[in-house]
């Protein structure tokens, strides 16, 4: 059985006022976690939140080919599935646990119940755990993928936040965007034009042929629109 004492080892749940945490307590789980264990996959449901209190897990971001990268960690300090609270049923990434110990879960559906006495202003939220989605895909394309294909999907994000095909940005500005030396956008740039994919003047970039750039790119792009569309279409969560 789970006590205020046991519960108090994650610090979320302490913060939470007496009140709260007794009504919580009946329904909190107390697991093991032992080391290399899986608690999320990709686009699995999200039938728990996990609170560790002694062990330490790992998030990853799993690309289309099996390549990954850490986007974060998570403690004692906070909780894991906090896509639910946004408004998502899955997750992006696999939790892997990279250092055992014990953790508390809650089912989904009470975690939401709570969540949702806040009422409807927490819809906003759904658009922060877009952009988290943006921000961790943004991290691992800039590892994993060719500078063209990062141009090919910042040009394609760019164009889903302005009105035309037309973008007054420079290469110097591109290449602090991304990351890298003004050379390699002059250059990547270049193969964008000669695939007659932009066309590229000082300081001024038009987009010719957008299904082509989409084909160019690499998936980070679909992933980041899929979330954006998901997210922010989706029907509000009612009041209870």
């Amino acid at each position: 059985m789970v006590t205020m004492e046991s519960a108090r080892a994650n610090q979320l749940l302490a913060a939470l006022s007496q009140d709260e945490l007794a009504r919580w307590l009946p329904h909190l789980e107390s697991m093991e976690a032992p080391l290399g264990e899986v608690l999320y996959e990709p686009g699995g449901p999200l039938t728990h939140v996990c609170f560790p209190t002694t062990c330490i897990v790992s998030l990853l971001y799993v690309l289309e080919d099996g390549g990954s990268a850490e986007i974060s960690v998570v403690g004692f300090e906070g909780v894991l599935g906090v896509s639910l609270f946004m408004g998502g049923q899955t997750t992006p990434s696999r939790g892997v646990v990279q250092s055992a110990g014990r953790l508390l879960r809650l089912r989904s559906d009470l975690m939401l119940a709570e969540f949702n006495r806040a009422g409807r202003v927490m819809q906003l939220l759904r658009y922060t755990q877009a952009l988290l989605t943006q921000m961790s895909q943004t991290a691992v394309c800039n590892r994993h993928h060719s500078l063209d294909q990062q141009l090919c999907r910042w040009l394609l994000l760019s164009l889903d936040r302005h009105r035309g095909d037309d973008l007054v940005m420079t290469q110097e500005l591109i290449a602090n965007m991304l990351g890298v030396r003004r050379e390699g956008v002059t250059t990547a740039a270049g193969h964008l034009q000669d695939a007659g994919l932009i066309r590229y003047r000082r300081g001024h970039i038009t987009v010719l042929d957008r299904p082509g750039l989409e084909r160019r790119t690499c998936e980070c792009y679909a992933v980041v629109r899929k979330e954006y569309d998901r997210l922010l279409s989706a029907p509000p969560v009612p009041e209870i």
